[in-house]
Protein backbone atom coordinates (compact mmCIF):
# COMPACT_ATOMS: atom_id res chain seq x y z
CA UNK A 1 0.00 0.00 0.00
CA UNK A 2 0.96 3.73 -0.31
CA UNK A 3 0.41 6.84 1.69
CA UNK A 4 0.03 10.23 0.84
CA UNK A 5 0.30 13.31 3.14
CA UNK A 6 -2.01 15.86 2.43
CA UNK A 7 -1.53 18.15 5.05
CA UNK A 8 -1.08 21.47 3.43
CA UNK A 9 -4.00 20.83 1.15
CA UNK A 10 -6.62 19.83 3.84
CA UNK A 11 -4.56 22.12 6.00
CA UNK A 12 -4.75 24.98 4.34
CA UNK A 13 -8.40 25.45 5.42
CA UNK A 14 -7.41 26.75 9.18
CA UNK A 15 -4.78 28.82 7.59
CA UNK A 16 -5.76 30.52 4.72
CA UNK A 17 -2.72 28.27 2.67
CA UNK A 18 -0.26 30.15 4.44
CA UNK A 19 2.57 28.41 5.54
CA UNK A 20 5.62 29.42 7.32
CA UNK A 21 8.59 28.66 5.69
CA UNK A 22 10.07 27.72 8.69
CA UNK A 23 7.74 24.71 9.27
CA UNK A 24 7.83 23.72 5.79
CA UNK A 25 11.14 23.28 5.91
CA UNK A 26 10.55 20.88 8.58
CA UNK A 27 7.90 19.37 7.07
CA UNK A 28 9.46 18.27 3.82
CA UNK A 29 12.98 17.06 5.64
CA UNK A 30 11.20 15.10 7.86
CA UNK A 31 8.86 13.43 5.31
CA UNK A 32 11.86 12.66 3.39
CA UNK A 33 12.87 10.29 6.13
CA UNK A 34 9.39 9.25 6.42
CA UNK A 35 7.96 6.04 4.59
CA UNK A 36 5.49 8.57 2.84
CA UNK A 37 4.85 8.10 -1.13
CA UNK A 38 2.76 11.10 -2.30
CA UNK A 39 3.24 14.77 -1.02
CA UNK A 40 -0.19 16.87 -1.96
CA UNK A 41 1.34 20.63 -1.35
CA UNK A 42 -2.27 22.17 -2.20
CA UNK A 43 -4.65 23.09 -4.89
CA UNK A 44 -4.24 24.75 -8.03
CA UNK A 45 -7.13 26.77 -9.15
CA UNK A 46 -8.06 29.90 -10.46
CA UNK A 47 -8.71 33.62 -9.04
CA UNK A 48 -10.69 34.02 -6.59
CA UNK A 49 -12.31 37.36 -5.05
CA UNK A 50 -10.60 36.69 -1.70
CA UNK A 51 -7.27 36.09 -0.10
CA UNK A 52 -5.88 32.81 -0.16
CA UNK A 53 -2.08 31.71 -0.03
CA UNK A 54 0.50 30.33 -1.85
CA UNK A 55 -0.72 26.77 -1.17
CA UNK A 56 -4.01 27.28 -2.63
CA UNK A 57 -2.92 28.41 -5.98
CA UNK A 58 0.90 26.67 -5.94
CA UNK A 59 2.27 28.59 -8.40
CA UNK A 60 5.37 27.28 -10.45
CA UNK A 61 7.71 29.35 -8.41
CA UNK A 62 6.53 27.31 -5.61
CA UNK A 63 6.25 24.10 -7.04
CA UNK A 64 9.70 24.55 -8.08
CA UNK A 65 11.25 24.96 -4.34
CA UNK A 66 8.92 21.84 -3.42
CA UNK A 67 10.28 20.00 -5.88
CA UNK A 68 13.42 20.72 -5.04
CA UNK A 69 13.32 19.34 -1.32
CA UNK A 70 10.60 16.65 -1.57
CA UNK A 71 12.08 13.19 -2.23
CA UNK A 72 8.30 11.99 -2.42
CA UNK A 73 6.01 12.31 -5.84
CA UNK A 74 4.32 15.13 -5.49
CA UNK A 75 0.25 16.07 -6.05
CA UNK A 76 -1.63 18.61 -6.76
CA UNK A 77 -5.51 18.86 -6.24
CA UNK A 78 -8.05 20.44 -8.74
CA UNK A 79 -11.69 21.22 -7.35
CA UNK A 80 -14.18 19.90 -9.93
CA UNK A 81 -16.73 22.59 -9.56
CA UNK A 82 -14.33 25.53 -10.06
CA UNK A 83 -12.35 24.27 -13.19
CA UNK A 84 -13.76 23.92 -16.60
CA UNK A 85 -12.15 20.93 -18.23
CA UNK A 86 -11.65 23.71 -21.50
CA UNK A 87 -9.10 25.42 -18.63
CA UNK A 88 -7.08 22.00 -17.78
CA UNK A 89 -4.58 22.89 -19.92
CA UNK A 90 -3.59 26.22 -18.99
CA UNK A 91 -3.66 25.29 -15.38
CA UNK A 92 -1.45 22.37 -15.41
CA UNK A 93 0.71 23.07 -18.27
CA UNK A 94 3.17 24.63 -15.80
CA UNK A 95 3.17 21.88 -13.49
CA UNK A 96 4.84 19.23 -16.10
CA UNK A 97 7.94 17.90 -14.89
CA UNK A 98 6.97 19.13 -11.02
CA UNK A 99 3.64 17.37 -10.17
CA UNK A 100 3.03 13.76 -10.82
CA UNK A 101 -0.59 13.22 -9.76
CA UNK A 102 -3.50 15.59 -10.27
CA UNK A 103 -6.46 14.92 -8.32
CA UNK A 104 -9.77 15.67 -8.64
CA UNK A 105 -12.49 16.67 -5.98
CA UNK A 106 -15.94 15.40 -7.40
CA UNK A 107 -18.99 15.57 -5.82
CA UNK A 108 -20.98 12.54 -7.46
CA UNK A 109 -23.83 14.41 -8.73
CA UNK A 110 -20.89 15.88 -11.03
CA UNK A 111 -19.29 13.00 -11.69
CA UNK A 112 -19.87 12.75 -16.07
CA UNK A 113 -18.67 16.54 -15.66
CA UNK A 114 -15.43 15.20 -13.86
CA UNK A 115 -14.51 12.59 -16.50
CA UNK A 116 -14.38 15.13 -18.87
CA UNK A 117 -12.12 16.87 -16.91
CA UNK A 118 -9.84 13.91 -16.09
CA UNK A 119 -9.69 13.09 -20.27
CA UNK A 120 -7.83 16.23 -20.50
CA UNK A 121 -5.66 15.37 -17.19
CA UNK A 122 -4.45 12.39 -18.36
CA UNK A 123 -3.70 13.59 -22.17
CA UNK A 124 -0.87 15.35 -20.22
CA UNK A 125 0.95 12.90 -18.90
CA UNK A 126 -0.21 13.11 -15.17
CA UNK A 127 -1.52 10.14 -12.60
CA UNK A 128 -4.85 11.12 -12.08
CA UNK A 129 -6.77 10.72 -8.57
CA UNK A 130 -10.90 10.58 -8.49
CA UNK A 131 -11.22 11.60 -5.10
CA UNK A 132 -15.34 11.04 -5.16
CA UNK A 133 -16.74 12.99 -2.02
CA UNK A 134 -19.75 12.48 1.00
CA UNK A 135 -19.14 8.51 0.26
CA UNK A 136 -22.25 8.03 3.24
CA UNK A 137 -24.86 9.34 0.61
CA UNK A 138 -22.88 7.17 -2.92
CA UNK A 139 -26.31 5.11 -2.32
CA UNK A 140 -29.09 7.19 -3.82
CA UNK A 141 -27.13 8.63 -6.45
CA UNK A 142 -28.04 6.02 -9.59
CA UNK A 143 -26.52 7.52 -12.14
CA UNK A 144 -22.96 8.00 -10.04
CA UNK A 145 -23.14 3.92 -9.11
CA UNK A 146 -23.94 3.18 -13.12
CA UNK A 147 -21.16 5.39 -14.53
CA UNK A 148 -18.45 4.11 -11.91
CA UNK A 149 -16.76 2.45 -14.80
CA UNK A 150 -16.03 4.96 -17.03
CA UNK A 151 -13.14 5.79 -14.69
CA UNK A 152 -11.23 2.20 -16.05
CA UNK A 153 -8.28 3.15 -17.88
CA UNK A 154 -8.42 6.86 -17.28
CA UNK A 155 -7.96 6.98 -13.44
CA UNK A 156 -4.86 5.90 -11.56
CA UNK A 157 -6.44 5.93 -8.10
CA UNK A 158 -10.45 6.17 -6.78
CA UNK A 159 -11.11 7.72 -3.46
CA UNK A 160 -13.61 6.50 -1.53
CA UNK A 161 -14.02 10.13 0.12
CA UNK A 162 -15.89 10.10 3.82
CA UNK A 163 -16.54 13.48 3.96
CA UNK A 164 -18.62 13.66 6.93
CA UNK A 165 -16.41 11.43 8.90
CA UNK A 166 -19.90 9.33 9.49
CA UNK A 167 -18.99 5.53 8.19
CA UNK A 168 -18.40 2.82 9.99
CA UNK A 169 -16.35 -0.26 8.60
CA UNK A 170 -19.00 -2.07 7.30
CA UNK A 171 -19.96 0.85 5.28
CA UNK A 172 -16.34 1.19 4.48
CA UNK A 173 -16.98 -2.60 3.23
CA UNK A 174 -20.12 -2.18 1.40
CA UNK A 175 -18.76 1.02 -0.69
CA UNK A 176 -15.33 -0.65 -1.81
CA UNK A 177 -17.35 -3.30 -2.84
CA UNK A 178 -19.58 -1.23 -4.97
CA UNK A 179 -16.55 0.17 -6.62
CA UNK A 180 -15.03 -3.03 -7.16
CA UNK A 181 -17.51 -4.63 -8.76
CA UNK A 182 -17.65 -1.72 -11.86
CA UNK A 183 -14.49 -0.61 -12.02
CA UNK A 184 -11.03 -2.33 -12.18
CA UNK A 185 -8.72 0.86 -11.09
CA UNK A 186 -6.55 1.18 -7.75
CA UNK A 187 -9.32 2.15 -5.12
CA UNK A 188 -8.10 4.45 -2.35
CA UNK A 189 -9.51 5.98 1.64
CA UNK A 190 -9.78 9.32 2.72
CA UNK A 191 -11.34 9.44 5.88
CA UNK A 192 -12.41 12.24 8.22
CA UNK A 193 -12.36 11.68 11.96
CA UNK A 194 -15.60 13.48 13.39
CA UNK A 195 -16.24 9.92 14.79
CA UNK A 196 -12.37 9.35 15.28
CA UNK A 197 -13.14 6.19 12.88
CA UNK A 198 -10.64 7.47 10.35
CA UNK A 199 -7.51 4.80 11.57
CA UNK A 200 -10.18 1.59 11.53
CA UNK A 201 -12.23 2.66 8.47
CA UNK A 202 -8.48 2.78 6.89
CA UNK A 203 -7.43 -0.16 8.02
CA UNK A 204 -10.63 -1.82 6.54
CA UNK A 205 -10.26 0.29 3.20
CA UNK A 206 -6.41 -1.78 3.69
CA UNK A 207 -7.98 -5.16 4.45
CA UNK A 208 -10.79 -5.30 1.58
CA UNK A 209 -7.76 -3.94 -1.02
CA UNK A 210 -7.18 -0.31 -1.12
CA UNK A 211 -3.76 0.52 -2.31
CA UNK A 212 -3.53 4.04 -1.09
CA UNK A 213 -4.33 5.75 2.32
CA UNK A 214 -4.72 9.51 3.05
CA UNK A 215 -3.40 10.74 6.09
CA UNK A 216 -2.41 14.22 7.65
CA UNK A 217 0.38 15.22 10.31
CA UNK A 218 -1.49 15.61 13.53
CA UNK A 219 -4.65 15.27 11.63
CA UNK A 220 -4.67 19.01 10.33
CA UNK A 221 -7.48 19.16 8.10
CA UNK A 222 -11.03 20.59 7.06
CA UNK A 223 -13.48 20.55 10.44
CA UNK A 224 -12.51 17.72 12.61
CA UNK A 225 -9.49 16.59 10.32
CA UNK A 226 -8.39 13.68 8.96
CA UNK A 227 -6.00 10.37 9.98
CA UNK A 228 -2.99 11.67 11.53
CA UNK A 229 -0.29 10.67 9.94
CA UNK A 230 1.90 9.53 12.83
CA UNK A 231 -1.29 7.19 13.55
CA UNK A 232 -1.12 5.53 10.74
CA UNK A 233 2.54 4.95 10.60
CA UNK A 234 2.40 3.62 13.97
CA UNK A 235 0.25 1.47 13.90
CA UNK A 236 1.64 0.40 10.25
CA UNK A 237 4.99 -0.55 12.14
CA UNK A 238 4.04 -2.19 15.26
CA UNK A 239 1.25 -4.20 12.77
CA UNK A 240 3.27 -4.59 9.48
CA UNK A 241 6.55 -3.90 11.21
CA UNK A 242 6.92 -1.04 8.63
CA UNK A 243 10.36 0.93 9.38
CA UNK A 244 9.85 4.49 10.88
CA UNK A 245 12.21 7.05 11.68
CA UNK A 246 10.37 8.31 15.15
CA UNK A 247 12.55 11.15 15.37
CA UNK A 248 11.55 12.78 11.81
CA UNK A 249 8.25 11.94 12.72
CA UNK A 250 8.94 13.50 16.27
CA UNK A 251 10.05 16.46 14.70
CA UNK A 252 7.60 17.60 12.33
CA UNK A 253 4.72 16.33 14.59
CA UNK A 254 6.20 18.95 17.24
CA UNK A 255 5.96 21.94 14.83
CA UNK A 256 2.18 21.22 13.94
CA UNK A 257 0.83 20.79 17.34
CA UNK A 258 2.50 24.38 18.24
CA UNK A 259 -0.17 25.53 14.82
CA UNK A 260 -2.44 23.29 16.55
CA UNK A 261 -2.86 25.66 19.51
CA UNK A 262 -3.59 28.61 17.40
CA UNK A 263 -5.98 27.11 15.53
CA UNK A 264 -7.26 24.09 17.44
CA UNK A 265 -8.57 21.50 14.32
CA UNK A 266 -9.57 18.33 15.77
CA UNK A 267 -13.00 16.63 17.07
CA UNK A 268 -15.35 17.91 19.61
CA UNK A 269 -18.62 17.34 20.25
CA UNK A 270 -20.48 19.34 17.41
CA UNK A 271 -17.97 17.84 14.82
CA UNK A 272 -19.72 14.25 16.47
CA UNK A 273 -23.24 15.07 15.79
CA UNK A 274 -22.28 16.41 12.61
CA UNK A 275 -20.05 13.35 11.18
CA UNK A 276 -22.87 11.35 13.09
CA UNK A 277 -25.55 12.58 11.02
CA UNK A 278 -24.25 13.19 7.82
CA UNK A 279 -24.24 16.92 8.06
CA UNK A 280 -22.00 19.18 6.76
CA UNK A 281 -18.64 20.36 8.59
CA UNK A 282 -18.42 23.30 6.70
CA UNK A 283 -20.72 25.37 9.48
CA UNK A 284 -19.63 24.21 11.80
CA UNK A 285 -15.97 24.36 11.38
CA UNK A 286 -17.48 28.15 10.94
CA UNK A 287 -19.54 28.83 13.98
CA UNK A 288 -16.34 27.11 16.23
CA UNK A 289 -13.44 28.77 14.37
CA UNK A 290 -15.24 32.57 14.12
CA UNK A 291 -17.96 32.86 16.06
CA UNK A 292 -18.09 32.46 19.56
CA UNK A 293 -21.25 30.14 19.74
CA UNK A 294 -21.18 27.33 21.95
CA UNK A 295 -21.47 23.65 21.64
CA UNK A 296 -25.01 23.77 22.92
CA UNK A 297 -25.95 26.67 20.28
CA UNK A 298 -24.40 24.54 17.25
CA UNK A 299 -25.49 21.30 18.35
CA UNK A 300 -29.58 22.74 18.29
CA UNK A 301 -28.38 24.38 14.69
CA UNK A 302 -27.44 21.15 14.05
CA UNK A 303 -30.76 19.11 14.97
CA UNK A 304 -32.67 21.57 13.30
CA UNK A 305 -30.79 21.06 10.33
CA UNK A 306 -31.46 17.12 10.08
CA UNK A 307 -35.13 17.82 10.97
CA UNK A 308 -35.43 20.22 8.53
CA UNK A 309 -36.41 22.67 10.80
CA UNK A 310 -36.00 26.60 9.96
CA UNK A 311 -35.65 27.33 13.63
CA UNK A 312 -37.15 24.96 16.67
CA UNK A 313 -39.63 28.00 18.44
CA UNK A 314 -41.19 31.59 17.40
CA UNK A 315 -42.04 33.80 19.79
CA UNK A 316 -44.45 37.04 20.39
CA UNK A 317 -42.97 40.09 18.36
CA UNK A 318 -41.47 42.79 20.74
CA UNK A 319 -43.83 45.72 20.98
CA UNK A 320 -42.43 48.03 23.89
CA UNK A 321 -45.05 49.95 25.98
CA UNK A 322 -42.17 51.89 27.20
CA UNK A 323 -39.72 54.55 25.65
CA UNK A 324 -36.34 56.01 27.52
CA UNK A 325 -33.50 58.63 26.01
CA UNK A 326 -30.86 56.43 27.57
CA UNK A 327 -29.60 53.24 27.69
CA UNK A 328 -26.42 51.49 29.02
CA UNK A 329 -25.45 48.73 27.31
CA UNK A 330 -23.49 45.75 29.09
CA UNK A 331 -21.38 43.80 26.95
CA UNK A 332 -18.37 40.91 28.47
CA UNK A 333 -15.36 42.82 28.95
CA UNK A 334 -13.51 43.00 32.67
CA UNK A 335 -13.88 46.80 32.47
CA UNK A 336 -17.93 46.41 33.10
CA UNK A 337 -16.55 44.01 36.44
CA UNK A 338 -13.97 46.22 37.66
CA UNK A 339 -15.89 49.37 37.38
CA UNK A 340 -19.17 48.12 38.39
CA UNK A 341 -19.63 50.38 41.46
CA UNK A 342 -18.92 53.95 40.06
CA UNK A 343 -21.41 52.58 36.80
CA UNK A 344 -24.41 51.55 39.54
CA UNK A 345 -23.72 55.38 40.91
CA UNK A 346 -24.04 56.76 37.36
CA UNK A 347 -27.53 55.06 36.44
CA UNK A 348 -28.71 57.10 39.97
CA UNK A 349 -28.31 60.74 37.74
CA UNK A 350 -31.58 59.28 35.41
CA UNK A 351 -34.17 58.41 37.51
CA UNK A 352 -36.47 56.19 35.08
CA UNK A 353 -35.48 57.29 32.16
CA UNK A 354 -32.64 54.67 31.41
CA UNK A 355 -32.63 51.32 31.16
CA UNK A 356 -30.25 48.67 31.08
CA UNK A 357 -29.77 46.66 27.75
CA UNK A 358 -27.13 43.21 28.86
CA UNK A 359 -25.38 42.59 25.88
CA UNK A 360 -24.35 39.53 27.17
CA UNK A 361 -25.32 37.98 30.66
CA UNK A 362 -21.67 37.54 31.82
CA UNK A 363 -20.94 40.48 33.79
CA UNK A 364 -24.87 41.04 34.68
CA UNK A 365 -24.39 39.73 38.24
CA UNK A 366 -22.44 42.50 39.58
CA UNK A 367 -25.92 44.63 38.09
CA UNK A 368 -28.77 42.54 39.42
CA UNK A 369 -29.22 44.68 42.67
CA UNK A 370 -30.15 47.48 40.57
CA UNK A 371 -33.89 47.01 41.02
CA UNK A 372 -35.38 50.43 40.20
CA UNK A 373 -33.74 50.69 36.84
CA UNK A 374 -35.54 48.14 33.86
CA UNK A 375 -33.53 45.61 32.44
CA UNK A 376 -33.39 44.30 28.94
CA UNK A 377 -31.34 40.40 28.22
CA UNK A 378 -30.09 39.97 24.68
CA UNK A 379 -30.38 36.01 24.38
CA UNK A 380 -27.99 34.99 21.35
CA UNK A 381 -27.12 31.60 20.76
CA UNK A 382 -26.78 29.79 24.48
CA UNK A 383 -26.90 33.12 26.13
CA UNK A 384 -30.22 31.07 28.08
CA UNK A 385 -28.25 28.80 29.94
CA UNK A 386 -25.73 31.50 31.04
CA UNK A 387 -28.96 33.19 32.24
CA UNK A 388 -29.70 30.39 33.93
CA UNK A 389 -27.13 30.03 35.76
CA UNK A 390 -26.85 33.75 36.80
CA UNK A 391 -30.09 34.01 38.36
CA UNK A 392 -29.74 30.36 40.07
CA UNK A 393 -32.06 28.73 37.26
CA UNK A 394 -33.82 32.07 36.59
CA UNK A 395 -36.92 31.41 39.07
CA UNK A 396 -36.33 35.12 40.49
CA UNK A 397 -36.02 36.91 37.31
CA UNK A 398 -38.31 39.76 36.92
CA UNK A 399 -36.64 41.32 33.50
CA UNK A 400 -37.13 41.31 29.74
CA UNK A 401 -35.58 38.98 27.35
CA UNK A 402 -35.16 39.82 23.63
CA UNK A 403 -34.12 37.50 20.61
CA UNK A 404 -32.87 38.01 17.08
CA UNK A 405 -35.84 37.78 14.24
CA UNK A 406 -37.06 34.12 13.67
CA UNK A 407 -35.81 32.19 12.39
CA UNK A 408 -32.46 32.11 14.59
CA UNK A 409 -29.42 30.24 12.93
CA UNK A 410 -28.02 29.04 15.87
CA UNK A 411 -31.95 27.83 17.01
CA UNK A 412 -33.67 29.14 20.20
CA UNK A 413 -32.97 27.96 24.15
CA UNK A 414 -35.05 29.90 26.54
CA UNK A 415 -35.38 28.85 30.07
CA UNK A 416 -38.77 27.77 31.09
CA UNK A 417 -38.82 30.75 34.01
CA UNK A 418 -38.51 33.35 31.58
CA UNK A 419 -40.80 32.27 28.28
CA UNK A 420 -43.69 34.29 29.44
CA UNK A 421 -41.10 37.69 29.63
CA UNK A 422 -39.26 36.55 26.44
CA UNK A 423 -40.13 38.41 23.12
CA UNK A 424 -38.46 38.62 19.40
CA UNK A 425 -37.53 41.46 17.14
CA UNK A 426 -39.44 41.57 13.72
CA UNK A 427 -36.69 42.29 11.84
CA UNK A 428 -33.22 44.21 12.09
CA UNK A 429 -33.06 48.07 10.71
CA UNK A 430 -29.59 48.04 11.06
CA UNK A 431 -27.59 47.71 7.87
CA UNK A 432 -25.08 44.83 8.70
CA UNK A 433 -25.11 41.52 7.03
CA UNK A 434 -25.70 39.52 10.78
CA UNK A 435 -28.72 39.81 12.56
CA UNK A 436 -27.43 37.45 15.41
CA UNK A 437 -24.65 38.89 17.36
CA UNK A 438 -24.73 40.35 20.87
CA UNK A 439 -23.79 43.97 19.80
CA UNK A 440 -26.29 44.30 16.67
CA UNK A 441 -29.30 42.55 19.25
CA UNK A 442 -28.18 45.11 21.95
CA UNK A 443 -27.84 48.20 19.59
CA UNK A 444 -30.95 46.91 17.92
CA UNK A 445 -33.00 47.03 21.06
CA UNK A 446 -32.33 50.37 22.25
CA UNK A 447 -33.61 51.72 18.71
CA UNK A 448 -36.73 49.61 19.29
CA UNK A 449 -36.98 51.62 22.96
CA UNK A 450 -36.22 55.14 21.11
CA UNK A 451 -33.10 55.68 22.55
CA UNK A 452 -31.16 58.62 21.86
CA UNK A 453 -28.62 58.47 24.15
CA UNK A 454 -26.09 54.51 24.78
CA UNK A 455 -23.74 54.53 27.12
CA UNK A 456 -21.02 51.18 26.38
CA UNK A 457 -19.67 49.29 29.09
CA UNK A 458 -17.81 46.17 28.98
CA UNK A 459 -16.73 46.59 25.59
CA UNK A 460 -13.25 46.97 26.30
CA UNK A 461 -11.70 45.30 22.60
CA UNK A 462 -8.41 43.17 22.86
CA UNK A 463 -5.09 44.10 23.19
CA UNK A 464 -3.14 44.01 19.97
CA UNK A 465 0.08 42.07 21.92
CA UNK A 466 -2.56 39.18 22.91
CA UNK A 467 -5.19 39.00 20.83
CA UNK A 468 -5.88 35.89 18.55
CA UNK A 469 -7.55 35.33 15.35
CA UNK A 470 -10.82 34.88 16.61
CA UNK A 471 -10.77 37.86 18.74
CA UNK A 472 -9.24 39.91 16.10
CA UNK A 473 -12.49 39.15 13.75
CA UNK A 474 -15.15 40.16 16.19
CA UNK A 475 -12.83 43.51 17.06
CA UNK A 476 -13.55 44.01 13.41
CA UNK A 477 -16.85 43.39 13.74
CA UNK A 478 -17.71 44.84 16.47
CA UNK A 479 -15.99 47.99 14.97
CA UNK A 480 -17.95 47.64 11.73
CA UNK A 481 -21.28 47.35 13.75
CA UNK A 482 -20.62 51.01 15.82
CA UNK A 483 -19.84 52.85 12.19
CA UNK A 484 -23.42 51.42 11.10
CA UNK A 485 -25.59 53.09 13.67
CA UNK A 486 -23.65 56.38 13.88
CA UNK A 487 -26.79 57.86 12.02
CA UNK A 488 -29.53 55.85 14.20
CA UNK A 489 -27.85 56.27 17.41
CA UNK A 490 -25.14 58.83 19.99
CA UNK A 491 -23.08 55.91 21.08
CA UNK A 492 -20.29 56.66 23.62
CA UNK A 493 -18.28 54.29 25.75
CA UNK A 494 -17.54 55.27 29.32
CA UNK A 495 -14.99 52.85 30.43
CA UNK A 496 -11.73 51.62 28.65
CA UNK A 497 -11.84 50.95 25.27
CA UNK A 498 -10.11 49.80 21.83
CA UNK A 499 -12.46 50.84 19.71
CA UNK A 500 -12.72 54.09 17.61
CA UNK A 501 -15.88 56.12 19.26
CA UNK A 502 -16.55 58.82 21.44
CA UNK A 503 -15.32 58.33 25.29
CA UNK A 504 -15.65 60.21 28.00
CA UNK A 505 -15.06 58.33 31.86
CA UNK A 506 -18.07 57.41 33.58
CA UNK A 507 -16.14 59.09 36.50
CA UNK A 508 -16.18 62.67 35.08
CA UNK A 509 -20.16 62.31 35.66
CA UNK A 510 -19.52 61.89 38.95
CA UNK A 511 -18.23 65.06 40.63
Amino acid sequence: MKILDCTLRDGGYYTNWDFSEELTEVYFNSVNSLPVNYLEIGYRSNPKDEYLGAYFYCPESLMKKVKDKSKSKLAIMLNEKDVNPNEAKQLLEACIGLIDMVRIAVNPINFDRSLKLAEKIKTMGFEVGFNVMYMSNWKHQSSFIQNIGFVNGLADYFYMVDSYGSVFPNDVRESYDLVRSRSNVKIGFHGHNNMELALINSFTALECGAEIIDATITGMGRGAGNLKTELLLTALNVKNELRVNFNALSEVVDQFEDLQKDFKWGTNLPYMVSGGNSLPQKDVMEWISKRYFSFNSIIRALQNKKEGKKDNQELRFFSPQKYYKNAIIIGGGPSALNHHEAIKEFTNKFGTNLCIIHASSKNSASYSDINNIDHYFCLVGSEGYRLEKVFNSAKNFRHTCILPPFPRKMGTYIPSAVVNSTYELTKSVIDYPLNDTHTILALQTALELKVEQVYLVGYDGYPKESITSKEHELFIENQLIFNSVKNKLNVMSILPTLYEMDSRSVYSFLI
